[in-house]
């Protein structure tokens, strides 16, 4: 869980070097519509994008759960772009103590269910 803290703080503080640090070579991002970046170098110039055009995005954990090689995540994103704002849940899979996947669910009764987070 310490590795997904981590890694949310580097979002939270646009800090490129540590989100690079925590990402296997073949890490990727998977949108809330399932489109995805693939592999460190691919992920790191998406966030640096991303930070260019929303410089006050931020995620806010509420809760962490641990299943395997799996942490869900449940919170909310603030971001003046009311598109990105709100609830959300997120999982991350861990590979040898770095991000492999860090993935964003739409926060519904089901992903929660299929996510194994209670209500």
């Amino acid at each position: 869980m310490s590795v997904v803290v981590s890694f949310n703080e580097g979002i939270n503080g646009r800090d490129i070097r540590r989100l690079g640090s925590l990402m296997t070579d073949d890490h990727a991002f998977v949108d809330t519509d399932g489109v995805v970046v693939s592999g460190r170098r691919g992920c790191i110039e998406a966030w640096r994008g991303f930070f260019a055009s929303f410089p006050d995005y931020r995620n806010v954990f509420a809760e962490l759960t641990e299943h395997g090689d799996v942490v869900a995540v449940v919170g909310h994103s603030v971001c003046a772009e009311p598109s990105l704002a709100g609830p959300a849940l997120w999982t991350a899979r861990i590979t040898d103590g770095k991000v492999a996947e860090w993935r964003v669910h739409t926060d519904t009764p089901g992903n929660r269910a299929q996510l194994g987070i209670g209500a």
